[in-house]
């Protein structure tokens, strides 16, 4: 017995010659949240680490980041070799081809001039923008699911799915699985940490415990997802999506340690 795939149509809406995707509604809807969650937290916050109006300035940074890092980090994590020789291809998102640890480091650097520029403390910010961040990744694994993409490994679990592009065989919904860990408890975790202790008034604590629990949550279910086929199983038999994951915990676990009460963050 296998789940049955719900074949919606990767098309949202379509009007005439225009189609808007359902992954471009997932961005839209991901960073709208994520921009009313942080405004919330900045109105019940004593001292915000930035006000309103420069959080709206944020977000155009963090767009920019998303797109500019996830797309050159797929085509240098996931493709490089196929990009060299298509160099006029490399703008063409469109058609697909997205990396959320580029992306991550686009946000990052985008962050890291946007707090330079506005003489903001970048890790207070940043912790910040960590508790909203497994909004976006909600949004997006569901993307991903309506899409066919990314699927999972063949298995006889009684949570098998066909996918279309997956030939008749059963696999792992890696989708969901990245939703609801990547997404929900992420989410769940920091929303407890940030809420119910004083997580704030230690700079790099919520952005350390981000990196760790992503990396952590992407590391365990690519153990159930198909690995991209142009670069199969790499070092160790790990994914090179494990393999990006395994410095993030690190990181992640290096800020946590380095978090002090009431410690100054530099800009």
């Amino acid at each position: 017995m296998t789940l049955t795939f719900p074949h919606i149509d990767p098309v949202a809406i379509a009007v005439g010659p225009v189609h808007i995707r359902w992954y471009a509604l997932a961005y839209l809807a991901g960073i709208l949240l994520g921009w009313l969650y942080i405004r919330r937290q900045i109105m019940r916050m004593e001292t915000p680490p930035l006000s309103k109006k420069q959080l709206e300035d944020l977000i155009f940074w963090a767009v920019v980041g998303v797109m500019l890092g996830g797309r050159l980090g797929y085509v240098l994590f996931y493709n490089a070799p196929y990009y060299l020789a298509h160099l006029q291809e490399i703008p063409m998102v469109w058609q697909g081809g997205m990396s959320f640890h580029g992306g991550m480091i686009g946000v990052i650097v985008a962050f890291f001039f946007f707090c330079k520029k506005q003489g903001l403390a970048f890790w207070r910010v940043m912790d910040l923008a960590a508790t909203a961040t497994p909004i976006g990744l909600f949004f997006g694994r569901l993307a991903n699911f309506i899409n066919g993409e990314l699927f999972g490994r063949v298995t006889d679990s009684p949570l098998g799915m066909v996918f279309p592009r997956g030939g008749p065989v059963a696999r792992h919904p890696s989708q969901l699985y990245e939703a609801a860990l990547e997404g929900v408890l992420l989410f769940v975790v920091l929303y407890g940490v940030s809420h119910h202790t004083k997580a704030y008034d230690r700079p790099r604590l919520l952005s350390g415990l981000f990196l760790a629990g992503y990396g952590m949550a992407r590391f365990s279910v690519e153990f159930f997802r198909e690995p991209d086929i142009q670069l199969g199983f790499l070092a160790f038999g790990l994914s090179m999506g494990q393999l990006l994951s395994l410095p993030m915990i690190l990181l992640g676990a290096y800020l946590m340690a380095r978090s002090r009460p009431s410690a100054p963050a530099p800009a």
